[in-house]
């Protein structure tokens, strides 16, 4: 069957189809390349991702905490479906993470507290569309179509399905909705790639952080890729992303925990298989405040279908 699949697709655009690999999005700052890629409809995308961080980083970096180090090992599955709405390329993504983390925190008495979690972290839905550059074509129809420039916009559920204690400050999951509008827009020339999203994090409040109530103030985020393919299908990215706003307030108080966060990276992808390929990221804080200096480093693996 994958072998009928891919035979309709010329040389170049089974680059497209097996480059549209799904980054892992664990976190809220993530850097993802290809949100706004343009496929054929009835694609079927498949991924299964491990990430490992390290630093002061928590499942929500949107929350941050003070003096706190944790390593963290991330187990992740996704999928994603393509189809046509109004003749326009659309897709659904849903992401689901298993997280196992160690880490220690400062207490403000100076004592040091160390402790684990381990479970399922909050899943994420991505509904977007091509408004333009992008139009909802059948794999054979594709295959001639030469991609210009592409606008979207997209629509991202986190749902609180995590594993929350309402007595502990260190949580995987976020124990409260977030919402993410974005739009998107991108451009080939030739054998380089580029990449510009912008979107604002909105979150509903939390009724039970440690017997209080946690309200957040919107978080906007910026994300910029430039990537470059090879003849043999591989190709290398450079991603960058920059959050800032998010401040938290507890029971009406304000505290100084608004973010400004800029994050460097690359990403390496290559083809293992007809339908198969494999993803290496590696991401850096450039700039931080109020903790969140970390590092992470992902593999994953995607099988693409029709």
């Amino acid at each position: 069957m994958i072998k009928k699949t891919v035979c309709f697709l010329s040389k170049k655009h089974r680059l497209i189809v097996m480059s549209f690999l799904l980054s892992i999005p664990i976190f809220s700052q993530d850097l993802e390349p290809r949100v706004y890629a343009n496929v054929a409809k009835d694609l079927n995308v498949v991924a299964l991702g491990y990430g490992f961080m390290d630093g002061n980083v928590l499942t929500d970096p949107s929350l941050p905490i003070k003096d706190f180090t944790i390593e963290s090992h991330n187990l992740v599955a996704s999928y994603i479906r393509t189809f046509g709405l109004a003749d326009k390329l659309a897709r659904v993504q849903v992401t689901l993470p298993y997280t196992f983390m160690d880490g220690s925190l400062t207490a403000d008495n100076g004592s040091v507290l160390a402790g684990s979690r381990h479970g399922f972290g909050d899943t994420k839905v991505r509904f977007g569309i091509n408004l333009l550059g992008s139009p909802a074509l059948e794999k054979k129809e594709f295959k001639n179509f030469e991609q210009k420039t592409i606008l979207g916009v997209s629509f991202v559920t986190s749902i609180p399905t995590g594993n929350y204690y309402g007595d502990k400050k260190i949580n995987i999951g976020t124990n409260r909705w977030a919402f993410k509008p974005e739009i998107g827009v991108s451009k080939r020339f030739a054998h380089f790639y580029a990449e510009a999203y912008g979107g604002i994090w909105l979150y509903t409040n939390n009724n039970d952080y440690l017997g209080k109530k946690l309200e957040q103030k919107p978080t906007y985020s910026l994300q910029a890729h430039a990537s470059y393919y090879f003849k043999n299908n591989m190709w290398i990215g450079f991603n960058t992303n920059w959050f800032f706003g998010g401040e938290t307030i507890t029971d009406g108080v304000a505290d100084d925990s608004q973010i400004d966060n800029w994050r460097v990276g690359g990403t390496f992808s290559t083809p293992v298989a007809k339908g198969q390929s494999i993803k290496l990221q590696y991401h850096v804080g450039a700039y931080t405040n109020n903790g969140l200096n970390y590092y992470a480093l992902t593999l994953s693996y995607q099988y693409s279908f029709f």
